[in-house]
C-alpha cells in the first residue's frame, strides 16, 4: 500500500513545529555501487555453500551406514548457516533493502530532522536542526541523492549496503530522496534561521 510522507510525519510534530519538506526513498530494488563487488562475491560464496552441502549429504547417502554418526549428521548440519547466508547475500538481501526503504519516511520541520522507519513496527529518530554539525550531499545526474547527517564512514558509503542486518543503524540519512540539492537546500536554510 502507498503511504504519503505527510500522513507518517506530521503525527510526530509538536503544536510549534512547522512541517518544512517531508519525503521518502526511492521505491523498489535497486542496485547500488557496492554490488559490483557483493554479487560476483555473494555467487561465489552461495555457490560454494550449496557445493559442500550437497556434497556432505551425498558423501553420507553413499557411505550408508559405514559413516559415523558424527559427520552423518555434523557435516551437513555444518553447511545449512553458510547457505542461509548465501540466499541472502545473493538475493535476499534486495528483498530487505527494498522493504526497508519502503517503510521509511523522511521530515524536515523548522526545529528538526525526523526518520520514520521500520520494517517490523516503526522507530522515529529525530535530530535537533542545531545539533547537525555535518551534513553532506551525494546527488545523482538525475537529482535523486542522499543527505547524510553527521560524521559518515568513508569505508561504510563505498563498501556498506544498508540492506545488511543492523547496517542502518550507524547512518543517518536521507536516502535516495528526489530532488536532493533543493532539500540539502532547505535544511541548510532551516539552520541558519535557528
Amino acid at each position: 500500500m502507498f503511504e504519503i510522507p505527510d500522513s507518517q510525519i506530521r503525527p510526530q510534530l509538536s503544536k510549534d513545529e512547522i512541517l518544512l519538506w517531508s519525503g521518502r526513498p526511492q521505491q523498489g530494488v535497486l542496485f547500488r555501487s557496492s554490488d559490483i563487488i557483493m554479487v560476483p562475491f555473494s555467487l561465489c560464496w552461495g555457490g560454494f555453500a550449496v557445493f559442500w552441502e550437497i556434497m556432505a549429504i551425498h558423501g553420507t547417502i553413499r557411505s550408508g551406514a559405514g559413516t559415523p554418526p558424527v559427520f552423518a549428521v555434523v557435516f551437513p548440519l555444518f553447511g545449512i548457516p553458510f547457505v542461509i547466508i548465501g540466499l541472502y547475500l545473493i538475493f535476499g538481501r534486495f528483498i530487505v533493502d527494498a522493504k526497508r526503504r519502503a517503510g521509511s519516511f523522511y521530515g524536515l520541520t523548522n526545529q528538526r530532522i525526523i526518520i520514520v522507519s521500520g520494517i517490523i513496527g516503526r522507530k522515529v529518530k529525530s535530530l535537533n536542526l542545531s545539533s547537525v554539525t555535518d551534513l553532506s550531499l551525494t546527488e545523482k545526474s538525475d537529482g535523486s541523492g542522499t543527505i547524510t547527517f553527521g560524521p559518515s564512514n568513508p569505508m561504510m558509503n563505498r563498501f556498506g549496503n544498508p540492506s545488511w542486518p543492523g547496517m542502518s543503524e550507524f547512518i543517518t540519512s536521507f536516502e535516495l530522496i528526489p530532488g536532493a540539492k533543493d532539500v540539502h537546500e532547505k535544511i541548510r536554510s532551516a539552520q541558519s534561521n535557528k
